[in-house]
């Protein structure tokens, strides 16, 4: 049995361990584009929990769990920061209030993690941290069933996180090909090494540097997303989403209700707490989904929207008008709630001063800084959200691997939370250009996730590592060209690459092309580019440039 001074010993070890060995895990990220990595949003993670439980003496294992649990919430970067807080979040429920560590809770600990993390991906992949999570489970279950102390159930967990870590790449093409494990596996044994170092030995791995105290100002620049985050081929057309209030007589479990919209559709969520159960599925049949749901109470917040229905006119009315930069809610500032004073308010996530100005035109009153190379934490939207003085914040993410962190605000916060999934800048920009003052808080839901949607987002940037992805052998520094968040081809002149870009996504009925430039493009440049697009295109289209000052990105383009 391990007290709750040796828990948290372990999971400062764990920390430490994860922090030393953050950058390895980064490199192992496959997709070559810049963003927040997944060593990098994994070790800030559980670093959150560090300040809150190395405060601790003397307390029960329960209680270590559940402050840690919390913390690591809060605390969560990038969809591997949210898995590995829901991980711990289930291992929390597994010690319960128990004083000790014992064989049959830690067994029980693991094995709802797991049923955490899988339950909250929307897609679930094999051959990622949730593999390796899962089969470290298993083995724990087994060690259990042959006799094992708490250290031994342990010890086999680690065991069957490692074997499966190395068959990773035997689940994953994209990992095979590039020769390496999963990044957000791999950082999952680090932890458990950490934690067995103390469980085992009464060793605390110490960090060999301030890592665990990163903050966005100390981060290196470049670093990739995780190859599991991809995006698939539409097979359902209705992406249906929802909140059931739950009823307290009703005895069905969360679980039979996600079994049963696995068998309408895909992409299937189901988060649930004591008193909420949200829901997101993509199928053909969304009236059944409503169905069933309700026989679990009422539902609030419904959006159904067609999802092959990506051609419509949206109205454009985007404008550069400077006015001071909205207010930011940045790792540094401590914000508090403020005294709700009007029923709708805005949070965006993004970086740049132009973009954070050309939100705040749009209506956004409060800025979280971040986006690429730096995935804000859950408790750092929180925190924006509790700054905005409404009683209805809709959240805009910009980035689809901040959409999980921005999720877990929604039962932690004091306000009504809407997040909308705008993947990128420019979704963010028509969703709120979606707004209708005159509407309800559901209706402009439903119609600012439309108008995002009807956007076609271009990005150019760096590629940050050699690479063979998705059919294109990258080499390191090359000019990349993204259309929707997917490699469109790669090019070594940056003009040139740009005009290309854009002249695949503008079709015969485009209206408005808007071209964001970044800080490592000059004004003159970006001039430039604009003379060329009038020229070609300005007949028929209106061209619209904006300096917005972002990282990574040279350019951002959007189309409609």
């Amino acid at each position: 049995m391990f007290n709750g001074n040796v828990l948290r010993d372990a999971i400062i070890s764990a920390a430490n361990n994860l922090s030393n060995n953050r950058k390895a895990v980064d490199d192992l990220n496959v997709f070559p584009v810049p963003d927040g990595d997944t060593g990098t949003n994994m070790s800030m993670t559980i670093s959150n929990s560090v300040r809150e439980i190395c405060k601790m003496e003397n307390e029960t294992a329960g209680k270590i769990a559940a402050t840690n649990a919390s913390a690591l919430l809060r605390g969560a970067r990038g969809n591997s920061g949210v898995i590995t807080s829901l991980l711990f979040r289930g291992f929390s429920k597994g010690i319960g209030n128990d004083e000790y560590v014992t064989a049959e809770n830690l067994s029980a600990a693991f094995e709802l993690g797991v049923d955490a993390a899988y339950k909250a991906v929307m897609k679930p992949t094999e051959g990622t941290i949730l593999t390796v999570a899962r089969v470290a489970s298993e083995y724990a279950r087994s060690a259990l069933k042959k006799g094992a102390d708490a250290l031994g159930v342990f010890e086999a967990a680690i065991e069957g996180a490692k074997i499966a870590l190395d068959e990773t790449p035997e689940l994953l093409p994209t990992l095979k090909k590039a020769g390496v494990v999963d990044a957000g596996g791999r950082g999952f044994v680090i932890i458990l090494e950490g934690m067995m170092s103390v469980f085992k030995d009464g060793v605390i791995i110490q960090s060999v540097s301030a890592a665990q105290n990163l903050s966005e100002e100390t981060e290196e620049e470049s670093s990739r997303n995780a190859a599991g985050e991809f995006e698939g081929e539409i097979t359902f057309t209705y992406c249906t989403e929802f909140i059931v209030n739950r009823n307290d007589e009703c005895e069905k479990e969360p679980s039979e209700l996600r079994a049963y919209l696995e068998t309408i559709g895909d992409c299937v969520v189901v988060v649930d707490d004591e008193e909420i159960i949200k829901v997101h599925v993509h199928t053909d049949h969304p009236g059944n989904a409503i169905e069933n749901a309700l026989t679990f109470g009422q539902l609030v917040k419904l959006k159904i929207e067609n999802m092959r229905d990506q051609h419509e006119k949206a109205k454009h009315d985007s404008q550069n008008t400077k006015k001071k930069p909205a207010k930011s809610a940045d790792l540094t500032e401590e914000i508090k709630p403020v005294e709700i004073t009007k029923p709708i308010g805005f949070v965006s996530v993004c970086a740049g001063d132009g973009i954070a100005e050309l939100f705040r035109d749009l209506g956004v009153d409060t800025i979280v800084s971040g986006g690429q190379t730096m995935n804000p934490s859950t408790d750092n939207i929180l925190r924006a959200i509790e700054s905005t003085p409404a009683e209805t914040v809709y959240v805009l993410p910009n980035n689809k691997n901040i959409i999980m962190a921005a999720e877990q605000t929604i039962p932690i916060s004091t306000r009504k939370v809407i997040v909308l999934h705008t993947r990128t800048i420019p979704q963010g920009i028509a969703a709120m250009l979606g707004y209708d003052d005159s509407a309800d808080v559901d209706a402009n839901a439903i119609a600012m996730q439309k108008a995002s949607e009807r956007i076609s987002t271009g990005q150019l940037t760096f590629a940050a590592r050699d690479s063979d992805f998705d059919g294109h052998k990258i080499k390191k520094g090359e000019i990349l060209a993204m259309l929707e968040n997917k490699i469109s081809f790669t090019d070594t002149e940056l003009e040139k690459a740009t005009l290309k870009l854009i002249k695949q996504m503008v079709k015969k009925d485009s209206e408005f092309i808007t071209v964001i430039y970044g800080d490592e493009v000059s004004t003159p440049q970006a001039l430039a580019l604009e003379k060329q697009l009038k020229a070609k295109y300005g007949a028929k289209t209106e061209i619209t440039l904006v300096n917005g000052g972002q990282p990574v990105y040279y350019y951002i383009i959007s189309v409609e």
